[in-house]
């Protein structure tokens, strides 16, 4: 039975009202957030995951990962602080900086931010990784950064998709690089439409019934453990549930949704996923059926079970690490504005090379 009624543990609103400091406040947080992507980009993006990446491609994704980070941190800092969306952890406690597979559930199109709070929880913010769909690498500014913190971009079929997918993972082996790969399985974002004909293929295969997700796509999961299960820990299955419905980015962004974000967290050891296709095949649609058993309990209850995993972000290490990176941008930016021309074609110089790098999705090879 399909249970997706709206809820809400805050007197019954639905949900909170835009208002006009909601709105400016939104904006100017936009405003800073576009901002310090793009001079973060071109100051450290460049030196850091181009220039060192032609000496060591492990120095390179140090740098990268701590810059991209403490900006990545930002959004952790407006949903929960500034937003006051509860952001809610259960199931088990996983071990900080493990190299591990994410997978989740594909809710909206804001799921793969909210992973950002738990990655930051456990110090892997600054390497997460994600597989996402190769229009998103087209996005201004941002398409450069999903570029330059090596997102692996798919289009979809599996026969286009296959040797980039291979090529990608293979240079993320090295164990002394930490490694959050994040992938939704369902290759895309649950509507009720997609829900109805992944109901319909189901039935005329065989395959379980789903109501609050939809089938999972099997071969890019194969690949990953494939390639990677060497050199992984774990893998995470996450499932995530928005109380009292789910959110858009604008939503995110002004603060009108959601009011509470629940994260359930399950760590499984390799040694329990099996290695022959077929059999990952049943795994993963197994486990997607217990997800959406999960997610229907939730829908009824209100809460995952085993709550309070994971306590709340650091108010002051939010502050300190916001002011730091203000500084840092402010410095940037004056330079860039009001200092010599050269640094006018310096920004030029870089835009037009991350713009192409990441068009063509290139990466510089170590000289040695």
């Amino acid at each position: 039975m399909e249970v997706r009624g709206a809820f809400s543990s805050d007197g019954g609103k639905s949900h909170r009202e835009l208002t006009p400091l909601r709105l400016i406040r939104g904006v100017v947080c936009l405003l800073v957030l576009l901002l310090t992507a793009f001079m973060t980009l071109v100051y450290c993006g460049f030196v850091s995951a181009v220039l060192l990446r032609l000496f060591s491609i492990h120095l390179s994704r140090k740098v990268t990962s701590f810059f991209f980070g403490s900006w990545l941190a930002l959004w952790p800092f407006l949903f929960e602080k500034i937003n006051k969306t509860k952001v809610i952890f259960s199931g088990e406690i996983v071990p900080a900086r493990e190299r591990v597979l994410l997978i989740a559930n594909h809710r909206t199109e804001v799921d793969w931010m909210y992973l950002w709070d738990l990655a930051l929880r456990k110090g892997c913010l600054g390497c997460i990784r994600y597989v996402l769909k190769s229009s998103l690498m087209k996005l201004p500014v941002f398409g450069w950064g999903f570029h330059i913190l090596e997102f692996i971009s798919v289009k979809r079929k599996w026969e286009v998709d296959e040797s980039n997918i291979h090529q990608m993972l293979s240079s993320f082996k090295d164990p002394r690089d930490p490694l959050w790969l994040a992938l939704f399985p369902e290759g895309t974002d649950f509507t009720e439409q997609k829900c109805t004909e992944s109901k319909k293929y189901a039935a005329e295969h065989g395959l379980p019934i789903l109501n609050n997700v939809l089938l999972p796509k099997t071969k890019g999961f194969y690949a990953c453990m494939e390639d990677l299960r060497g050199s992984l820990d774990a893998v995470y299955d996450v499932t995530i549930g928005y109380k009292p419905r789910c959110p858009s980015l604008l939503d995110n962004v002004f603060g009108v949704n959601p009011s509470e974000v629940h994260v359930h967290v399950r760590r499984i050891a390799l040694g329990e996923i099996p290695t022959s296709e077929e059999e990952v095949s049943a795994w993963l649609t197994n486990t997607f059926q217990l997800k959406d058993q999960l997610l229907s309990d939730f829908y009824l209850q209100g809460h995952f079970p085993h709550q309070g995993t994971e306590g709340d972000l650091s108010t002051v290490k939010c502050l300190v690490n916001f002011v730091a990176l203000m500084m840092l941008i402010s410095t940037f930016t004056f330079f860039t504005i009001f200092s010599s021309v050269w640094f006018k074609v310096y920004v030029s110089l870089v835009c037009c090379y991350l713009s192409s790098a990441t068009y063509f999705n290139v990466r510089p090879k170590p000289l040695l």
